[in-house]
């Protein structure tokens, strides 16, 4: 049994070639949106349906194998890097996404100043700038 196949059984998910695939992208691919799933899932599976990719998504996504991320703005992407309450780095000028690790302490990595009493399990935070590619090929 491969470690897809083992992530899959372990949610309680049916093993199949639509599913690998997606995982096996997504965990060499992180933060690829919808349509670059479906490119690199066809690159194995040809005949593999935009719906059925879109199912696959969903069914990872609602399992916790995989986290979908929308920064303002910008369309879904997909990670498989879940469960660590990390945040991302997002290029206001091509739109490159990288991983950023918790920033100070424990999950959620920042204390609310007021929690309106919610028990506060994640913050999410997303930092903005521009990737090293765009700031070099920015005119000054």
């Amino acid at each position: 049994m491969t470690d897809l196949e083992a992530q899959l059984r372990a949610v309680s998910l049916r093993v199949t070639r639509p599913r690998l695939a997606v995982l096996a992208a997504l965990r060499d691919h992180p933060h690829v949106d919808t349509d670059s799933v479906i490119a690199l899932v066809r690159a194995d599976l040809p005949t593999v349906s935009h719906q059925a990719v879109y199912d696959v998504l969903r069914a990872l996504t609602d399992s916790g194998l995989v986290r979908r991320i929308q920064p303002a703005g910008a369309t879904a992407r997909y990670e498989t890097r879940v469960g660590d309450n990390h945040h991302h780095v997002v290029c206001r000028s091509c739109g490159t996404i990288a991983d950023v690790d918790c920033a100070v302490g424990p999950a959620p990595c920042l204390t609310a100043s007021d929690d309106h009493g919610f028990v506060v399990d994640e913050a999410e935070v997303v930092y903005w700038g521009l990737c090293p590619d765009c700031l070099t090929s920015t005119p000054e």
